[in-house]
């Protein structure tokens, strides 16, 4: 098991579309939010991902598809 800490940058026509809760029932991902910031044309979200390494890296594969930006994020987003 491993944890990843990413950012996904949402284009406006994701926004409305329920992507983290589809990649923790498609890649047996568990997703924890740690940061958002989500308009009614924009939005990106820092996450936890918990989960075997090749479901987090499937999963990641998966939301890039879907016009996603995917960077890593470092640290904890909720700390000092």
């Amino acid at each position: 098991m491993g944890i990843r800490r990413v950012m996904f940058t949402f284009p406006p026509e994701r926004i409305d579309q329920p992507v983290i809760y589809n990649l923790g029932l498609k890649y047996n991902v568990v997703t924890n939010i740690r940061r958002a910031d989500v308009t009614a044309d924009r939005g990106w979200v820092i996450l936890e991902l918990e989960g075997a390494e090749e479901d987090i890296e499937g999963g990641l594969a998966w939301v890039a598809g879907l016009g996603i930006r995917v960077d890593p994020a470092a640290g904890d987003a909720l700390e000092g």
